[in-house]
């Protein structure tokens, strides 16, 4: 696939090297002015210019897969009740979103026809595996839409990335979707270290997880062992700043323009956006310091509520450990203001 690779500005002696400007992921989109996880959402976030789009999926009745981040329909849509109980033709397909301007449920296959028109085949698609999928049932659709793409094994698949948050994805992800990336989304370096270290080459972390000591500790492990960092959901200024000065591959947030006009700043003047954060960012806020940031205290919430609705969690078997990504990520530079 031919990579998308943006012509490198001219860059003062203040600019940070172009490889620690992180890509820019729409997180449903561009879910801050548009409804989430529709398609006038992501196709905002690319006009924006973001590199990529994070969005979630969940299986209706008949078996088609949707772009939602609920199991219930209620709070974003006119719908009500389980998404997985109801047929999308028919059902589903008629539901439209509470927030203007009204959109319906994208399916998979209208999101990979979005990604594989020919001004768009540059766009990475995060799919965040929501817990209370069948991973057999789930993969083995997606693998059928995906391989009847022409070409989907060079203009396709290395877009892709699966976001698993619960280990009992990583054997069947191996075996079902092998052409396919993987990445571990938590709040918990001790799940990811635990559980998903062999089998995935990025980590897609809350931010808050990775300001304290455990956190930093996480991140220089990431990047001794030449893993991906990618952040989420990061909105605040002052948030975008600090995962750029960790080294962030790619930042997810709901406000794409304000993450890529950030990114002009920071190649103006780098120096100058830099001070805005300092050392004792992490005593800004409750958030980052309390004990609801406890790396015991998010381990256990975590995997409380992962386990209750996804099942216990096992170690992977040994095959699912020894498989690498199978396909080298595309070469995506961040575009930035000349």
């Amino acid at each position: 696939m031919a990579a998308a690779v943006a012509q490198e500005p001219r860059q003062s002696p203040s600019t940070p090297p172009l490889e620690h400007i992180p890509l820019c992921w729409g997180h449903r989109g561009a879910s801050a002015a548009f409804p989430e996880n529709t398609l006038a959402s992501f196709e905002a976030a690319i006009q924006d210019g973001a590199e990529g789009i994070e969005t979630d999926v969940h299986i209706t009745a008949d078996d088609v897969i949707v772009m939602f981040h609920d199991p219930l329909l209620d709070r974003t849509t006119d719908g009500s009740g389980s998404i997985h109980d109801q047929k999308y033709h028919g059902e589903v397909d008629q539901l439209r979103t509470r927030k203007a301007p009204h959109q319906k449920i994208p399916t998979l296959q209208e999101t990979l026809d979005l990604l594989m028109m020919p001004a768009n085949q540059h766009v990475l698609l995060n799919i965040d595996i929501k817990v209370n999928n069948d991973p057999e049932r789930l993969f083995s659709i997606m693998s059928r839409l995906i391989s009847s793409y022409p070409e989907y094994d060079t203009k396709l698949a290395p877009r892709l990335i699966l976001g698993l948050w619960h280990p009992k994805y990583i054997e069947p992800a191996c075996r079902l979707l092998p052409h396919l990336r993987r990445a571990h989304i938590g709040m918990s370096p001790a799940i990811a270290r635990r559980y998903f270290w062999d089998a995935c080459d990025t980590f897609s972390m809350n931010f808050a997880c990775l300001v304290s000591d455990e956190g930093v500790k996480f991140r220089k492990e990431l990047q001794a062992a030449g893993k991906d960092l990618t952040v989420w959901t990061v909105n605040a200024r002052n948030e975008m700043i600090e995962a750029t000065k960790w080294g962030a591959k790619a930042i997810l947030t709901d406000r794409t323009k304000a993450l890529l006009d950030l990114r002009a700043e920071m190649q103006q003047d780098w120096d100058k956006v830099s001070k805005e954060t300092t050392g004792l960012f992490r005593w800004t806020s409750f958030w980052y310091t309390g004990p609801a940031n406890a790396s015991f205290l998010v381990s256990s919430w975590e995997s409380y509520i992962l386990t209750k609705t996804g099942g216990a969690f096992l170690p992977p078997p040994p095959v699912a450990k020894i498989l690498p990504a199978p396909i080298k990520a595309p070469t995506i530079v961040a575009k930035v203001s000349s």
